[in-house]
C-alpha cells in the first residue's frame, strides 16, 4: 500500500450520515422526514388501520425545505423512514455582492463566501430581497443558514442592532 492510498474526508462532519432511520409510526406533524429522496418538514400525517395483511399505514405529506415542493409518500408504520439530519447555524452578514453571492461570519471569526441569497420559491426571493435591502440601510443581520443532506440555505434573518 503506497502513501498516497489512504481515504480523505473533504467534509467537516466526521463522516455522519445524512441521514438515520425511525420508524414510520412516530414521526409526527412538523416533524422531518426524508420523501423521495428530499428533505421534507411533514406537515400532515393520516395514519389508516390495520388491513388483511396486518400492516397500519402512515399517510404522509410533506414540503421540501429548500423548495417548498410538496411531496406524498405511504409507509406501514412499523417500517423505518429516513429522518435527515437537520442543522441550523447563525453566522453574521458581512456583504452581499452583485452575483447575490455571501460573505458570511461566524461567531468564531471564521467567514465563509459560498452560499447565495435564497432562491427557488416566492419566500425565498422575499427573504432575499429583505436582506438586501436591510443591508443597503446599514443593518447589522444575523442569518440563520439550514444544511440537510448536503444542502444549505439561508432561511431566516433577524436585525441585531438598528442603524441611527
Amino acid at each position: 500500500m503506497s502513501e498516497h492510498d489512504h481515504e480523505t474526508s473533504e467534509s467537516a462532519d466526521a463522516g455522519a450520515s445524512h441521514t438515520y432511520p425511525q420508524q414510520a409510526g412516530t414521526i409526527r406533524k412538523n416533524g422531518f422526514m426524508v420523501i423521495r429522496g428530499r428533505p421534507c418538514k411533514v406537515v400532515d400525517v393520516s395514519t389508516s388501520k390495520t388491513g388483511k395483511h396486518g400492516h397500519a399505514k402512515c399517510n404522509f405529506v410533506g414540503v421540501d425545505i429548500f423548495t417548498g415542493k410538496k411531496y406524498e409518500d405511504m409507509t406501514p408504520s412499523s417500517h423505518n423512514c429516513d429522518v435527515p439530519n437537520i442543522a441550523r447555524t447563525e453566522y453574521t452578514l458581512v456583504d452581499v455582492n452583485e452575483e447575490g453571492f455571501v460573505t458570511l461570519m461566524a461567531d468564531n471569526g471564521d467567514t465563509r463566501e459560498d452560499l447565495t441569497l435564497p432562491k427557488g420559491t416566492e419566500d425565498a426571493d422575499k427573504l432575499a430581497e429583505q436582506i438586501k435591502e436591510q443591508f443597503a440601510n446599514g443593518q447589522e443581520l444575523v442569518v440563520s443558514v439550514l444544511k440537510a443532506m448536503g444542502e444549505e440555505m439561508i432561511n431566516s434573518l433577524k436585525v441585531v442592532n438598528q442603524a441611527s
